[in-house]
């Protein structure tokens, strides 16, 4: 591990904004603000809203920013990428923001039935391959119908066609009261305030010519969820890592020189 991560991670022990949990811990003793993150740490009554895979934190930030009459909480399990996020709110005292380090798997051992209003999934990896991985699936669906509000809001922002294609038909599948749908955000008038915060990786999807896709539905906590049968063509882009991010025009530019 580098020394720089290293650092990061020595700096996050200090920030009172940022909670790290292994799940050993959660298994001797549980998580001691679960129920009580209102009432113990933002001393307030405010909505939760959370930010699962939230990368550096850009939006979790960014909303906590604009809206000072809800609480937001950044979920990751990459520390280092975190530190960002917890450090601007550190200096830019935002006292509505927090950021809890863990797998997404483990996120009701963390907050009780009903304490979540909305959840925010940005640019999460499509996972082509394996379905119980897709933070949009069925399986994750019931993990946060665990922790949200009856009717609360799950928010999907998305480059890729694969990951906004399944998500589509799975919440048609299973009838979710759809609020918002486009395949092209910034194109469709839709894009507000809150859709035009963009994060580190969604900007550089968009200096490449791709189009942001953006799903907003409600959970009901009653429907018997089914998983979409469906072929869906893959991502050709996604082949390449994230340092070194492509598109197919850029391929075809790239073999003609």
């Amino acid at each position: 591990m580098g020394k720089n991560k290293l650092k990061k991670f020595a700096e996050m022990e200090t920030f009172d904004n940022v909670f790290q949990y292994p799940f050993a811990t959660l298994q001797d003793k549980g998580f001691p603000l679960k129920g009580k993150w209102q009432s113990d740490f933002f001393k307030n009554n405010n909505p939760i809203v959370l930010e699962l895979g939230c990368g550096k934190g850009e939006y979790a930030v960014g909303l906590a920013r604009k809206f000072s009459d809800y609480n937001f909480i950044g979920v990751d399990i990459k520390g280092a990428r975190m530190w960002t996020g917890a450090k601007q709110a550190v200096e830019q005292g935002l006292k509505n923001v927090a950021f809890l380090r863990t797998n997404i798997e483990l996120i009701a051992h963390f907050f009780e039935s009903g304490e979540v209003s909305e959840i925010w999934i940005t640019f999460p990896d499509p996972q082509m391959k394996k379905v119980t991985k897709r933070l949009t699936s069925t399986r994750f669906m019931e993990l946060y119908r665990q922790i949200l509000k009856p009717e609360g809001l799950v928010h999907l922002k998305t480059d890729s066609p694969f990951l906004y294609t399944y998500t589509d038909a799975m919440v048609s599948l299973n009838r979710l009261e759809t609020l918002v749908n486009t395949d092209d955000l910034y194109h469709s008038g839709l894009a507000d305030d809150i859709l035009e915060i963009r994060t580190f990786y969604e900007q550089q999807w968009l200096d490449r010519g791709l189009t942001i896709k953006y799903i907003k539905f409600k959970l009901d906590h009653t429907t018997e969820l089914s998983e979409p049968e469906i072929e869906i063509e893959e991502d050709t882009y996604r082949s390449f890592s994230r340092g070194y991010i492509q598109c197919p025009q850029l391929l075809i530019e790239q073999e003609e020189k």
